[in-house]
């Protein structure tokens, strides 16, 4: 037993560390108190500058990825306009601004024109939560790199990310057109699925830092460990979740071209099209910076006391780095089904997100009670063993040969062992008889044409 203490002792150091949250500290803390300082014309700069860093990093991702996924499949990207093409994005944009606004004839208008709209807005709205960095001075004014600080940050990013789904879901429903509004159903349906894992990988976030600000979920993991390290089950789920909320590849489904022939934007054109792709980039940009705040320690290094302009820096490595996970999965990976993309969502996401939790609970407990977080582990691994042992004995249902139906391109065709019955004398007596009329209708044919 002494050999395996010594096996587990730095996984029950861990865990304890992760069942002991931080007690929260009464009053305001440096951060929120240097937000509430910021004089009126400094949030208006944090406001432009947030906004102009969306409108950038979505020129910048839009001609990255051709770059790259050119690059991945040995193929130039854009190469002309600009100096080596980077003028690309810029030049789409004023392209799309001068196109002829089409509105299809059956599409409800108001709803139509608001759409994009709903689309955009929350997706710059949860850029005001992001800490990007420390305490800096601008213009002789100290203040943190960070718009505002709410308690309840961690939930504004998520409420933002559901709300950008009804752009989707509207832009689908209003362009009266099937296809859009499969897209819309198919949106629908994704957002409440992946969402819910979402939601839950967060939750063993909050319970280790202690708090929803996403200020203090930094400061937690400057001292310790990331959180990608020590909740690596809650990393793994929200980044899968996050691919799929934001609707990239191989998540695409509701911007499938081979089956609904744009998806929902199919009736969509010039800036409102524009709108739709700057929303989905955007929203690419938060949840990329929303998983470095949670799990890589925002712009801060383990035991380094970094300049807050540092800091901005290195939030953005570590942001560029999801943003090219990104485009490496739509470069690499084909499209899911969407029987395996819901499956993967409630079967595999949702499922692991609960036990993970109930693990971080049962620790909590156990520790609280005075128990061995060793003799814990013991039991939770042989627990699980035995469920795994169950489950991979316990054999599939069959299904009867007589239920089986062999499919050819979606469409039920007969058996390979089909035998022709054998028609009735009926039938037989009747082909007979039709068969001498028509003979004889020949032959008097032929006896008229040769008297003439």
């Amino acid at each position: 037993m002494t050999g395996l203490a010594d096996v587990l002792r730095p996984a029950e150091a861990a865990l304890t560390q992760l069942a002991q949250a931080p007690a929260p500290v009464g009053g305001l803390t440096r951060t929120q108190q240097l937000l509430a300082d910021d004089p009126i014309w400094l949030i208006l700069l944090k406001v432009v500058a947030l906004f102009a860093i969306g409108v950038v990093l979505t020129l910048f991702m839009i001609n990255w990825e051709r770059k790259v996924v050119g690059r991945m499949q040995q193929r130039p990207g854009p190469n002309r306009t600009g100096p080596g093409g980077w003028l690309q994005s810029l030049a789409d944009g004023l392209k799309l601004a001068f196109k002829e606004d089409i509105m299809p004839v059956m599409a409800d208008k108001k709803v139509y024109f608001i759409a994009p709209v709903v689309a955009t807005i929350p997706a710059f709205v949860a850029f005001s939560v992001i800490p990007f960095g420390g305490e800096v001075s601008i213009f002789g004014e100290p203040t943190v790199l960070q718009l505002v600080d709410l308690p309840v940050g961690v939930l504004v990013v998520l409420a933002c990310s559901s709300l950008g789904v009804y752009g989707i879901v509207l832009g689908g429903w209003a362009s009266g057109s099937p296809y859009p509004l499969l897209a819309a159903l198919r949106s629908a349906a994704q957002v409440i699925s992946y969402e819910i894992a979402l939601g839950l990988s967060v939750v063993g976030v909050v319970l280790y830092a202690g708090s929803l600000s996403t200020a203090d979920i930094v400061a937690s993991q400057q001292a310790g460990l990331w959180n990608a390290i020590v909740l690596l089950p809650s990393f793994v789920v929200f980044v899968i979740a996050m691919v799929g909320e934001t609707n990239r590849a191989p998540f695409d489904l509701p911007e499938a071209e081979s089956e609904l022939v744009g998806g929902f934007h199919t009736e969509y054109s010039s800036l409102k099209f524009a709108l739709f792709f700057l929303a989905e980039y955007v929203n690419m940009v938060t949840v990329s910076a929303m998983a470095t705040t949670l799990f890589l320690g925002g712009g801060t290094l383990p035991g380094l006391n970094l300049n807050g302009w540092v800091e901005f820096v290195v939030f953005l490595v570590k942001m560029f780095i999801f943003l090219f996970v990104f485009i490496w999965l739509r470069g690499t990976l084909p499209r899911l089904r969407y029987d395996q993309f819901m499956r993967l969502g409630w079967k595999v996401l949702v499922p692991v997100s609960l036990m993970w939790l109930l693990l971080i609970f049962a620790i909590r407990a156990f520790r609280n009670s005075g128990g061995s977080t060793a003799t814990l582990i013991v039991a939770l691994v042989i627990g699980v063993a035995i469920v795994l042992m169950v489950a991979f004995l316990v054999p599939d249902r069959k299904v009867p040969r007589d239920q089986v139906v062999e499919l050819a391109s979606d469409y039920p065709v007969p058996p390979l062992d089909l035998a022709v019955p054998t028609p009735s004398r009926h039938k037989l007596r009747a082909r007979s008889v039709d068969a001498t009329t028509k003979k004889s209708r020949r032959e008097r044919a032929l006896t008229g044409k040769e008297t003439e």
